[in-house]
């Protein structure tokens, strides 16, 4: 199917030729080990809690997964830096829509807000993450059938009436970080059917106080390689900056409301990207910040 009519699949300029910079210092062969043993044992760990997790309830879920995926990204070396405008009541679902940039975005992001991610549902066909997702309360959707799109809105609003927080990336595909792509309006009909607030948040890996692509997964990218790269870098960090709620008054509920909110969403997010971008050396102009 092609990608011009599906709103689930969407195709990034980016690729690690022309956007991935060495590091700014690198770690060295005994540090990343140290970093790879560390994950692979995170990552063993999680199995048996996954299946624990299966039969825990929503919050507790959350909240183990939250401590999960943080001793995941600090054996990478990753640390996490968090500015949020507005903490939501513990009850009240929201739908938090980002940019997205790496594979390591959902796990940042579950290691932020309690939540439950989207995943794709070949995702649900890999062995050991199959289990590793289903233990968090991942929400499998299929990304390429259109006709899936209502059951998967419906899913998603059905998390957000039960007072889950929903991880969404509505770009769709993942950039370097040195820019971003058009949000997608249709998960936001889910936020609408439930009544639940959106919130945007931003993404930024750096080093020091400059923006890296030393995270991002691009194109024709490896995982292989996108996580031999992470445990090569030294002080990678990833900045979450998450925005106050957005809603559109009653009146607003029309049939546009979807596209509203995800133009909404994506210029307060857009706004966090432009605003800490440097301009590259180096780096494929087709990544501008203005794409």
């Amino acid at each position: 199917m092609s990608t011009a009519v599906n709103p689930w699949l969407r195709m990034g300029p980016c690729s690690p030729e022309a956007c991935v910079e060495a590091p700014a210092a690198v770690a060295g062969p005994v540090q990343r080990l140290a970093r790879l043993f560390a994950t692979c044992l995170v990552l063993l760990a999680g199995i048996p809690i996954s299946l624990a997790m299966s039969r825990s309830g929503g919050v507790r879920r959350a909240e183990i997964t939250k401590t999960w995926a943080g001793l995941m990204l600090r054996a990478l070396g990753l640390r996490v830096e968090i500015t949020e405008a507005v903490t939501p009541a513990p009850d009240e679902g929201a739908l938090l829509v980002a940019n997205h940039i790496s594979w390591l975005d959902p796990l940042v992001m579950a290691a932020t807000v309690p939540s439950r991610p989207l995943a794709k549902r070949e995702v649900g066909e890999w062995p050991l993450i199959r289990t590793l997702a289903a233990g968090s309360g991942a929400l499998f959707i299929d990304r390429d059938r259109l006709s899936a799109l209502p059951s998967a809105v419906a899913t998603i609003a059905s998390a957000l009436r039960a007072g889950d927080t929903v991880i969404a990336f509505p770009e769709g595909t993942t950039w370097c970080g040195r820019g971003m792509g058009t949000f997608r309006p249709a998960v936001f009909q889910a936020a609408i059917d439930a009544g639940a607030a959106v919130r945007p948040a931003t993404l930024r890996y750096r080093e020091g106080e400059s923006t890296s692509t030393r995270g991002c997964y691009v194109g024709e990218d490896s995982l292989l390689a996108s996580l031999l790269r992470v445990a090569a870098t030294r002080h990678l960090v990833v900045e979450v900056t998450i925005a106050a709620p957005v809603r559109l008054a009653p009146s607003e509920l029309r049939h546009e409301a979807r596209a509203a909110l995800a133009r909404i969403a994506e210029a307060q997010v857009r706004t966090g990207v432009i605003d800490r971008h440097e301009e590259p050396t180096g780096v494929s102009a087709q990544c501008s910040p203005y794409f």
